[in-house]
């Protein structure tokens, strides 16, 4: 993409929103107000693959660790499973995000994405293209994790989820509570209430123990998710409320085949958790840090263990021209790409930026289109390449690493 011409890729938003349609700054949120019938309804990409897809929800617990945020004494987490259906017939279109977070979100993502609006969307509209409950095929399907950018929530990486699906892999999208943006429960319990809500206020990297914690939760999350894909697959159920399952879904995992891929603060959970359990085969980070943020100003931060060591398996390190701190990215990336015999690839999107790499791609111009959004925030956030050019680009690069790596057949 480095040779397109940057004014044929800027087209109008409209005709963008038209295409989708038929197919981190810090500000401060303002209280939003009671949906009209005005409100914006975006729409997310539909996938392109030929199965149709399958979802359903898991609440998890650990009992044997503590939240690290909250007075908790157990962990929780929140993760859907994208898979390919045998059938759809009958079973209802689900929601991108629960209501009670479509609620919370008006007021909480405005904190961390700059232009975003307090009003004027109805977040709880926006459908997936995937089945609730759906039964699934039969056929025993590669597995891969996606772990969200810090403060983000699994739901805005529905679009990649969904296209990865349709190609014939189970998605399984992992929400990390107190770190996501809002994640709602089954029900609320003692020390927190059903929708939980982020505790960060600010970039992580600028408070070292806190971004210590938070790879370091995330990384314990996603091997404790593996395990319950386990017990999954030997025909046990794992979620903590014991609610149904899809029919023949824990058939659909093969487990000899599973990757990861993450963004942000995921990217850097999906690289390292690579590098710590054996069961992950192949890993994709999308503009996630290898290093921890220095203790003081003017040092260097320590750098992971898939950095400092290099990968034994491969690894996409996936970037955009127009990610704010790419300077400090570098150092980190340069490190693991460094290793004489390492497994690490890189790949640069041009006319993009950070957020192309979750539903915000779709939905930001959409935003643009109807006023609700500046041309400027857009291109701080997603960058300002067509989204009919900038998803089929991401989708592309994670599909066809993955097909390399962990092919459906």
């Amino acid at each position: 993409m480095a040779g397109v011409n940057r004014r044929a890729v800027t087209k109008s938003a409209a005709l963008a929103a038209t295409m989708l349609l038929a197919g981190g700054g810090i500000a401060q949120a303002q209280p939003g107000k009671a949906r009209t019938a005005k409100d914006l309804t975006v729409r997310l990409p539909a996938p392109t693959g030929p199965h149709p897809i399958g979802v359903t929800t898991l609440y998890l617990v650990d009992r044997a660790r503590r939240d690290p945020w909250e007075p908790l004494p157990v962990r929780e987490a929140m993760v859907t499973v994208f898979y390919p259906a045998r059938t759809v017939r009958g079973y209802p279109v689900a929601p991108q995000m629960t209501r009670g977070a479509a609620e919370r979100l008006p007021f909480i993502e405005p904190l961390f994405h700059e232009g975003l609006p307090a009003k004027g969307v109805n977040w709880a509209a926006i459908r997936t293209h995937a089945h609730t409950g759906a039964p699934a095929q039969t056929v025993r399907r590669p597995v891969l994790l996606y772990s969200p950018g810090g403060g983000d929530p699994r739901t805005f990486g529905t679009a990649i989820a969904e296209e990865l699906a349709s190609r014939g892999y189970v998605v399984v999208t992992i929400d990390h509570p107190g770190d996501g943006s809002e994640v709602e429960f089954p029900h609320a319990r003692a020390g927190r209430r059903k929708v939980r809500e982020t505790v960060f206020r600010g970039d992580p990297r600028s408070d070292p123990k806190m971004f210590r914690t938070v790879i370091g939760t995330r990384i314990a999350d996603t091997r404790f998710v593996l395990n319950q894909l386990e017990a999954l697959a030997a025909g046990r159920n794992p979620d903590a409320e014991g609610r149904p399952l899809p029919e023949r879904l824990g058939r659909a995992l093969d487990l000899r085949r599973v990757g990861i891929y993450g963004h942000s603060a995921g990217g850097t959970t999906a690289a390292e958790t690579m590098y710590e359990d054996r069961r992950l085969h192949a890993a994709i980070n999308m503009e996630g840090f290898l290093d921890h943020p220095p203790a003081s100003p003017g040092q260097e931060g320590q750098l992971f263990p898939i950095a400092r060591y290099g990968a034994d398996r491969p690894l996409l390190l996936l970037g955009t021209d127009g990610f704010r701190y790419k300077k400090e990215l570098e150092r980190s990336w340069s490190a693991t790409l460094a290793h004489p015999h390492g497994c690490t690839s890189r790949r640069q999107l041009d006319h993009t930026a950070h957020g192309v790499f979750t539903d915000y791609a779709a939905i930001v111009p959409q935003l643009q289109a109807a006023g609700l959004m500046t041309a400027a925030h857009r291109t701080q956030l997603v960058g300002p390449l067509d989204p009919a050019v900038s998803v089929p680009l991401v989708r592309h690069h994670v599909l066809s690493f993955f097909a390399r790596h962990l092919p459906v057949c």
